[in-house]
């Protein structure tokens, strides 16, 4: 099979969760079939495999919609698309779309970082579903990251066509010293960012109940969002970071009593599979995506609920029971890999080709 992966959503510098996805799943595919990877801009090999590559428009270009003038004189047989948007028309080959949460049909309210005119279509989009099937439609298979999604895709009646599941999975390197090592602090971490549907502020208004305990944000937030927490928190038990690299959030993260996250809805919950890898339990929400992710070793409260979250941040204080739930979180983590993850893909394309 000639199977060509796009990677025009790499960034370079510093991945993002689409750019990491792109990036790890491109990486372990490679080692089971030939692949050639679709850039857009060289500074993106920077994060990627050493691979065969071409270029192309980037995502974002009107020329997108004419992807097939770029890809049909080299005669893939299968395109694998991490994103659910690239262009169809003419194409000469199987096209695979992925979907990683469908988050904005209940939570409307679109990234801040987008421009004006482009937030107001986003929230026209996501009013109504046909516009996503017939997205979706125009592929041979749509991938989805996680079995909720997939679940989700199936409910909702997005697509026609055959689903495969190729999930996200953990990228942190592991540490150089054994966790039993490090001296354990009652530091929360909480990983993401700072959308309203990620609830944050349930977490920052149960630390004035957990004087012992220190929230530490870890991603960038906005000046205005800074100012709202702190006023939040009157005892000044919140530290703000504003961005941390993959070394540092390791770093606070073995030495932590969990990973905390109080979201309404997710695509998938990398955080908790990076934080269970280290051993360190996740007090999470009550959605269906964390006891997927999970499992039985998570402790879930219901999303609002900041009196709940704060009983089970305190049920970790016995060192027996803390024991436990790290134990229960490294087996969880293992079930959640790239490898595992691009096999699934790599079964699906074969069945896409056929």
């Amino acid at each position: 099979m000639k199977l060509f992966f796009d990677c025009r959503a790499v960034r370079w510098g510093t991945h993002d969760g689409i750019s990491r996805y792109s990036a790890n799943l491109v990486r372990e595919l490679s080692k089971l079939t030939p692949v050639t990877m679709i850039i857009n801009d060289e500074r993106q090999l920077e994060m990627l495999p050493d691979l065969p590559w071409i270029m192309a428009p980037a995502m974002t270009s009107p020329k997108d919609s004419l992807m097939a003038r770029y890809l049909n004189p080299h005669h893939p047989d299968v395109v694998f698309s991490p994103m659910q948007t690239m262009g169809s028309l003419g194409r000469k080959y199987r096209l695979v779309l992925t979907v990683h949460d469908l988050i904005y049909y209940t939570h409307r309210t679109p990234p801040h970082n987008l421009p004006q005119a482009v937030r107001v279509l986003w929230r026209l989009y996501h009013l109504v579903w046909w516009p996503q099937r017939l997205l979706l439609n125009r592929a041979d298979a749509v991938a989805a990251v996680s079995r909720t999604t997939m679940d989700l895709i199936t409910r909702k009646r997005l697509t026609t066509k055959p689903l495969i599941l190729a999930p996200n999975a953990s990228s942190l390197e592991a540490p150089e010293r054994p966790a039993k090592t490090v001296e354990r602090r009652r530091d929360l971490v909480y990983m993401g960012s700072f959308m309203p549907y990620k609830n944050v502020e349930t977490l920052v208004a149960a630390m004035d109940s957990l004087p012992d305990h220190t929230l530490h944000l870890m991603s960038p937030m906005p000046a205005e969002t800074q100012e709202r927490f702190r006023a939040m928190n009157a005892a000044g038990n919140i530290v703000i970071h504003n961005g941390a690299t993959d070394a540092e959030y390791v770093d606070l993260l073995q030495s932590a009593t969990a990973l905390v996250s109080a979201s309404l809805d997710e695509g998938f919950g990398i955080p908790l599979v990076e934080a269970m890898a280290l051993g360190i339990p996740v007090v999470v929400s009550d959605i269906t995506i964390f006891h997927e992710i999970a499992g039985d070793a998570g402790a879930y409260f219901r999303p609002k609920d900041a009196s709940a979250f704060i009983a089970e941040v305190e049920a970790l204080e016995p060192a027996e029971v803390w024991a436990e739930r790290s134990r229960r979180s490294v087996a969880q983590a293992a079930t959640w890999s790239w490898e595992h993850s691009a096999a699934q893909l790599w079964a699906g394309l074969q069945a896409v080709a056929r």
